[in-house]
C-alpha cells in the first residue's frame, strides 16, 4: 500500500465565490466528482466558504465526521489559505493538513468554455485530494522579537512613523542619508489644497523627532547591510564623517561665517542648484539637527590640506570642528524595519523639445517650489533670468508621466501641485497663467474645489499635449525672453502657438536611483514601474514579501502628503503589532539538509536568495538557517546529491499531486 492509499478521511469544500466561480464552473457537478475521489468522505458546496457560515461548516464536519484532512476549492491560497488553516486549527485539526485548489484565478477567470472549465477544476480538486493525503502534521516554531524598529528615510513618512512608534513607547532608530531630516516636504512653500505653510506643519514634527528620547536620530547615514530575519534583523549603518561633532556643536553657525570662502561658491543641492553654499553649511535654516556639515569635495583642508582653518578657530573652546573625523559603522539589532526612502523628481533634460537646461527661463516644478518659498534662494521673489517679473507663464503637465517613453503611470500629484503653483505664481507676479494638461485629475478631498478656485482666478486651461517649446523670434533684433509653446489643443481641434516668458515643467515622481540596490538589501521586490512592491495591494499594502519589513510613502508608489502620512501610521501600527506580540511563529515549510547525503559542494549556499544556508567548515556540509528560510525550493531543485528536502513540498507530495491531476474518477455511486 503506497502512502497516498492510507485510510484518510478527507472533506472537500467547493466555493461559489459569489458568481466568480459558479458562473463558469458547475460547482454541483464538481462536488459530485469530488465524492468519487479516494478517501473523500464528503463533498460540499457553499456560496462563500471564507465567510463565517462557510468556516463553521468546515469546523462542524471535522468534529462530526472525524475528518483528518480538508481540501478547499476556492480562490488563490495567497488570499485565504491562512483563513482555512485557522478554521481547521480551531476545530482541532493540524492546519497543515489543509490544501487549497485554486479554481478561481487558475480556472474560472481564465476559461470561457464551461465544459473545459469543469474538466480543469476536476483536475485541480483531484490533485489537491491526492496531495493532502501525503501531508504530515507540522508545528510552527516561535522566536523572540527584539523590541526595536529601524526606519530608513527621514522625510515626512519616516518622521510620522517614528513619532507614532515613540508615542507608543517603542524604541526607534531613524536613519537619513542627508544631513537633515525633512525630505521633499521641507522644500515646499505651501501644500495643496488648503495652502497651509509646509514649514509650519513639518518643522514642529522635525523638532519633536530631535527631542524625543525614544528616537535615535542618525542623519548623514546610510544602511550598509541587513542580515538576520524578522524579529532579529542585524543592520549595519555607516555614519558618514560630518567633520562637526553633533554632541559638541551648539548651532551658532559662526564656523560658516568664518570660512575662508567669504562668499558662497558651490551649488546648494537643497535649493536645486539655484543658490550657492560654502564648503561648510547647513542645508536650510530649519535643519534638524541644526549642525553644519563640511563637504569633503570642496573643503580646502580636506582636499588639499591647505587652509587657514578659520572654522576651527571660530568654534573656539567648544572644539566641535573635527577635520580628522572618519566614517563610523554601527550595528543594531531590530525586530522590524520600515522603509521610507522617498522619491526623486524626473529630469526633463532627456526631453530636449521642452528646452530644459537650454532655455534660461524653463524650470522644473521643484525649482519653482524653492523660488516661491519665503525661505528659498530669492526670499520668495519670482523673476526671470534677467531679473524682470514674468508676465506670461506656461505650466506643462505630465512631463515624464503618462508617457510610454518614460513613465507610463500617472504621478498623481502633478495636477494639484500645478494648480497650486499657478495660484502662487499669479499671487506673486500677477502674470497670465496657462496650464497645458492632458486630463485634469482632482480626486482628493477638497481638490475639485481648489481647481474651481484657480479657474475663477483667471488661470487659462488648455487641454492638449505640448509638442515643443522654443525661443520666440526676436523683435527688431532686441533680445527677448519670449518662448513659443506649441500645443495640440484638443478642445479647439487645432495646433496653437502660445507665447510665454516662463515655463514650469510639472515633472513626474520616480523611484530613487539606488532602488535596485535597496530592494536587494532588504529582501523586497519592485513593481513594473520601479517602486517597491507591497505584499498585497488590498490586504497588505504596507507589508512586503519579507516578513518584518514594511513600506511607507512614495517609495511604495506615488501619493500625496496626506496619503503618505496615513501609510506611515499604518506601517508603524504593523511594526508595533509585530514587536508588541513579543514573538513570531515561523512557518515550518522550510528546507532540510540531510548531512549524511550532503557533499559540501556549496551550490545551495550560492543560489539561496535569502542567505538562509550556512556552511559548516568542520563537517564540510551545508546547513539551513530556519529563521531565514522561506521555503522557496531553489536549493531543493539545485542540489545534485538530492540531499535537500522541502518540508511540505516533498517528492511524494508533488508526485501525488501530479497523479491526482491525471486521475479519472468514476461518477459517484457507480
Amino acid at each position: 500500500m503506497t502512502a497516498h492509499e492510507k485510510e484518510s478521511k478527507i472533506g472537500v469544500y467547493i466555493c461559489h465565490c459569489g458568481t466568480n466561480i459558479s458562473s463558469v464552473i458547475d460547482v454541483h457537478a464538481l462536488a459530485e466528482f469530488a465524492k468519487g475521489l479516494p478517501h473523500v468522505v464528503l463533498a460540499r458546496e457553499y456560496k462563500y466558504m471564507c465567510s463565517d457560515p462557510g468556516q463553521d461548516l468546515i469546523k462542524k464536519d471535522i468534529a462530526e465526521h472525524e475528518l483528518d484532512r480538508v481540501v478547499v476549492a476556492a480562490c488563490s491560497p495567497l488570499l485565504h489559505e491562512a483563513t482555512f488553516r485557522k478554521a481547521a486549527e480551531m476545530a482541532g485539526l493540524n492546519p497543515f493538513l489543509v490544501q487549497m485548489a485554486n479554481i478561481r484565478e487558475q480556472v474560472a477567470w481564465v476559461t470561457d468554455d464551461s465544459s473545459g472549465a469543469l474538466q480543469k477544476a476536476e483536475a485541480h480538486v483531484a490533485a489537491a485530494v491526492h496531495r493532502v493525503n501525503e501531508h504530515k502534521p507540522l508545528e510552527r516554531r516561535s522566536v523572540a522579537i527584539t523590541p526595536r524598529v529601524m526606519i530608513v528615510g527621514g522625510g515626512i513618512a519616516g518622521i510620522e512613523a517614528a513619532l507614532t512608534l515613540a508615542e507608543a513607547d517603542k524604541e526607534v532608530i531613524l536613519v537619513e542619508r542627508e544631513p537633515s531630516i525633512g525630505g521633499h516636504m521641507s522644500m515646499f512653500d505651501k501644500t495643496f489644497p488648503t495652502l497651509d505653510c509646509a514649514a509650519c506643519i513639518l518643522t514642529p514634527k522635525m523638532t519633536a523627532v530631535k527631542d524625543e528620547p525614544k528616537i535615535k536620530l542618525m542623519t548623514y547615514s546610510e544602511v550598509e547591510s541587513v542580515d538576520g530575519a524578522v524579529g532579529k534583523y542585524k543592520v549595519r549603518v555607516r555614519r558618514k564623517a560630518r567633520y562637526v561633532n553633533e554632541d559638541l556643536c551648539v548651532g551658532c553657525m559662526q564656523c560658516i561665517d568664518a570660512c575662508v570662502f567669504r562668499k558662497p561658491k558651490f551649488p546648494n543641492e537643497y535649493d536645486q542648484g539655484l543658490a550657492l553654499r560654502k564648503p561648510i553649511y547647513v542645508p536650510f535654516p530649519q535643519a534638524v539637527p541644526p549642525v553644519p556639515v563640511i563637504d569633503p569635495k570642496t573643503c580646502l583642508q580636506l582636499t588639499k590640506g591647505k587652509c587657514k582653518q578659520s572654522c576651527v578657530e571660530a568654534c573656539g573652546d567648544r572644539n566641535a570642528i573635527e577635520l580628522e573625523q572618519e566614517d563610523t559603522v554601527e550595528q543594531f539589532e531590530v525586530g522590524a524595519i520600515i522603509v521610507a526612502t522617498g522619491f526623486k523628481t524626473f529630469d526633463p533634460s532627456v526631453m530636449p523639445y521642452y528646452g530644459y537646461g537650454v532655455l534660461p527661463n524653463v524650470y522644473t516644478s521643484l525649482e519653482i517650489e524653492r523660488l516661491v518659498n519665503a525661505a528659498g534662494p530669492t526670499g520668495g521673489k519670482l523673476t526671470l533670468h534677467d531679473g524682470s517679473v514674468p508676465k506670461r507663464v506656461g505650466i506643462v503637465h505630465c512631463v515624464g508621466s503618462r508617457d510610454k517613453n518614460y513613465h507610463a503611470y500617472c504621478s498623481k500629484v502633478c495636477c494639484m501641485y500645478s494648480l497650486k503653483l499657478a495660484h502662487l505664481v499669479k499671487e506673486k507676479t500677477d502674470a497670465e497663467i496657462f496650464n497645458f494638461y492632458i486630463d485634469m485629475r482632482t480626486s482628493g478631498k477638497g481638490f475639485e474645489e481648489f481647481y474651481n478656485r484657480v479657474q475663477n482666478e483667471g488661470v487659462h486651461f488648455i487641454r492638449g499635449k505640448v509638442g515643443e517649446i522654443d525661443s520666440a523670434p526676436s523683435n527688431n533684433g532686441e533680445p527677448s525672453n519670449l518662448m513659443t509653446v506649441k500645443v495640440d489643443d484638443t478642445l479647439l481641434g487645432e495646433i496653437r502657438n502660445i507665447e510665454v516668458d516662463m515655463v514650469i515643467l510639472a515633472v513626474a515622481l520616480e523611484p530613487q536611483p539606488d532602488v535596485d540596490q535597496v530592494r536587494r538589501m532588504f529582501g523586497m521586490s519592485c513593481s513594473a514601474d520601479g517602486f517597491f512592491l507591497e505584499k498585497h495591494p488590498k490586504l497588505a499594502p504596507v507589508n512586503t514579501a519579507n516578513d518584518g519589513v514594511f513600506l511607507a510613502g512614495v517609495c511604495q508608489g506615488v501619493k500625496d502628503i496626506p496619503d503618505t502620512v496615513a501609510q506611515a501610521s499604518a506601517a508603524a501600527a504593523k511594526a508595533m503589532a509585530l514587536i508588541d506580540r513579543g514573538y513570531i511563529e515561523l512557518e515550518p515549510n522550510t528546507a532540510e539538509i540531510d548531512e549524511e547525503a550532503c557533499s559540501g559542494c556549496k551550490i545551495c549556499n550560492n543560489l539561496c536568495p535569502y542567505d538562509a544556508i550556512e556552511y559548516d567548515e568542520e563537517k564540510e556540509v551545508s546547513r539551513v538557517i530556519p529563521e531565514l528560510c522561506k521555503g522557496c525550493g531553489t536549493c531543493v531543485a539545485a542540489c545534485p546529491a538530492q540531499a535537500i528536502t522541502g518540508v511540505h513540498f516533498t517528492n511524494a507530495q508533488i508526485f501525488a499531486e501530479i497523479e491526482g491531476a491525471l486521475f479519472d474518477a468514476a461518477p459517484a455511486g457507480v
